[in-house]
């Protein structure tokens, strides 16, 4: 047993923001009272005074590597960054090598997660086969091997017609379809958002529209066949617009926004391949709109796209260079230092964005309560801490953020009642 004492529980499922205690036993929270309430004394106890204690953390969008591509990242090494970023949970994309297209790399995920994962692996599976546009990937199998989504992440579902038949198969089977957005014919040869800096920096750009006409495309088509539809790491002020009208036309249709995009525009690229990433840090503008977007709810969930690279597929001319930076370390630090600690939004609605909206994005709870799966994200409101990407759990180092100093950040992350990663702040009494 673990109890946790006296730490101050947000929870938005419930509303609930109170200094109290939580026993754990087993895999289950087992009970909740006010601080000081619970005596255990035979449970390992941690002392979480000053801390947030919240659900355990959920990343809808990130890239674990394995299988194929194990020099970048693996799943042992992924999970550990993320456990140390404070998620519980991640979902994995299906763009290894072979791609996550069938029952067979779907089930070699979710055993390889089990056997070496610090936290939960939820895969999700190919939308066509090998990505490739042209037909479905084994959808319904991969279903069953356990995937909670379909996706060709990396690229947008081809065409028109083939994104139809995905939505309408997945509809089917309840299952959430989720589109990198981006028109190709626009997109191509493009390596960061077309704009004066692109000019000056004398790099070819990619416009915003190429993201917002392909959102369009899949709004339309969730609304003409009633299916799920999650946007991926949206940037853009068009396609939050599209996002916004979907959901006043009720529609099934989320998306998430990433950290490097709500802190980081386009002004602050320059010639160090870390601030390459798809789709490429956008305007003043689109950053606005973001930003107003996770204020007024319009925005579900905040994901990471942890795209972790080999140093030496980094260290290339800019044009050359893989897209993609790691995220789960820092994440929840961004989101206290660009949103809370600067009033845009409350602490409640941080959490929700990382706790019950991806949750609900995946048609499933997230909450504190007994009988619930004892996953719970700790973190720190004051803290100082420096991020280094050198000491990164991750066996990449591509990030924007090395040597950033935060206020704030992960404390303990606790999966199925056991704390899988702690900062020394929150040792055991």
């Amino acid at each position: 047993m673990i109890l946790i004492k006296g730490g101050r529980v947000i929870d938005p499922a419930s509303g609930t923001d109170a200094a109290q205690d939580i026993l754990l036993d087993g895999e289950k929270i087992v009970r909740l009272g006010a601080s000081g309430s619970i005596a255990a004394p035979d449970a390992e106890t941690v002392d979480a005074a000053g801390v947030v204690v919240a659900p355990g953390f959920i990343d809808l969008h990130c890239h674990l590597r394995e299988p194929g591509q194990e020099i970048s990242e693996t799943i042992e090494t992924g999970t550990r960054a993320a456990a140390r970023g404070g998620f519980t949970a991640v979902c994995c994309m299906p763009n290894t090598q072979p791609v996550n297209d069938n029952a067979s790399v779907t089930r070699s995920i979710v055993e390889r997660a089990q056997a070496v994962g610090s936290v939960r692996v939820w895969p999700i599976g190919a939308a066509s086969a090998g990505s490739k546009g042209e037909a479905l990937a084994e959808i319904a199998a991969m279903q069953d091997a356990g995937i909670v989504a379909v996706s060709d992440d990396g690229k947008p579902v081809a065409t028109s017609k083939l994104m139809r038949h995905v939505m309408e198969y997945c509809r089917s089977l309840g299952l959430l379809v989720i589109d990198h957005c981006e028109e190709p014919s626009l997109a191509a040869g493009g390596v960061m958002r077309e704009g004066p800096r692109s000019i000056r920096m004398g790099l070819k750009g990619i416009p915003g529209a190429s993201e917002s006409i392909c959102v369009g495309r899949d709004v339309e088509l969730a609304a003409l066949t009633g299916a799920r539809l999650h946007i991926a790491h949206m940037s853009t002020l068009g396609s939050l617009e599209y996002v916004r009208l979907a959901k006043r036309r009720g529609l099934a249709v989320t998306c998430e926004v990433t950290p490097h995009h709500f802190t980081l525009i386009d002004e602050d690229v320059v010639y160090d391949t870390s601030f390459k990433m798809n789709p490429p840090l956008a305007s003043r503008e689109d950053r606005a709109a973001l930003l107003e977007g996770i204020a007024d709810g319009s925005v579900d969930a905040i994901g990471t796209d942890h795209a972790p690279h080999h140093p030496a597929s980094k260290d290339v001319e800019f044009d050359r260079a893989p897209f993609g930076i790691t995220g789960f370390e820092t994440a929840i630090a961004l989101g206290l230092a660009e949103l809370v600690h600067t009033k845009r939004i409350s602490l409640m609605r941080l959490v929700e964005l990382f706790t019950t909206g991806p949750a609900r994005v995946l048609g499933i709870d997230r909450k504190i309560a007994p009988g619930e799966p004892a996953d719970l994200t700790l973190f720190s409101l004051e803290d100082q801490w420096t991020f280094r990407a050198a000491e990164s759990a991750s066996k990449s180092r591509n990030t924007p953020f090395d040597g950033r100093t935060f206020r704030g950040g992960p404390v303990a992350t606790i999966v199925a009642g056991h704390a899988v990663w702690r900062r020394d702040a929150a040792a055991s009494a």
